[in-house]
Formats: C-alpha cells, sequence, structure tokens
C-alpha cells in the first residue's frame, strides 16, 4: 500500500538515532533523543492553498530537518511514517 499526500503535506520516515555518542559510550533506548532528521519518501502536488499559490520545495529522496512534534505518525505495513505540511519542514540537510 502507498500513500499520496495531498495539498502541501509530506510524508517522511525518520532516521534512526545513532547508538552509541562520539566517544564510545552505548546509549540505552529511553537515552536516546527523537531524532529530527527524516526522509521524505512522498511528496503532495501543493495547489492554492488558503488562496496561497504553494510551491513544492522538495522531492523524494531529501533527507530534511522537521520540527519536534510536527506532524501526524502513521503506521502502514509495519513501518512508522509522519505525514506534515511542508512548512513544519525547517531545512533540507546536505
Amino acid at each position: 500500500m502507498n500513500i499520496k499526500p495531498l495539498a502541501d503535506r509530506v510524508v517522511v520516515k525518520m532516521v534512526e538515532a545513532e547508538e552509541t555518542t562520539k566517544s564510545g559510550i552505548i546509549l540505552a533506548g529511553n537515552a536516546k533523543e527523537k531524532p529530527q532528521i527524516a526522509e521524505i519518501v512522498a511528496v503532495g502536488p501543493g495547489g492554492v492553498i488558503d488562496g496561497n499559490n504553494v510551491e513544492m520545495y522538495v522531492k523524494i529522496g531529501d533527507k530534511v530537518l522537521t520540527s519536534k512534534y510536527s506532524g501526524t505518525e502513521v503506521k502502514l505495513d509495519g513501518a512508522e511514517y509522519i505525514i506534515l505540511r511542508q512548512s513544519d519542514i525547517l531545512a533540507i540537510v546536505e
């Protein structure tokens, strides 16, 4: 099953947090901070939203930095995704 976002929404999959610190300390599962870097897996078409023309600046495969508590979490076929508006994306990570 595929997710096809509407309007200015994008579907992202969070990138796994690192298991060890830079100094080599292994972190327990509850000690890890929620990652904010995600990979885009689907992009809506954009269009006119609330009377404003919205152009989509991101594309599938981009790694992005998202707002910490934005979007709606969805589980599909055993994988977890987040659907959010393009405006909730803070930056593209290169």
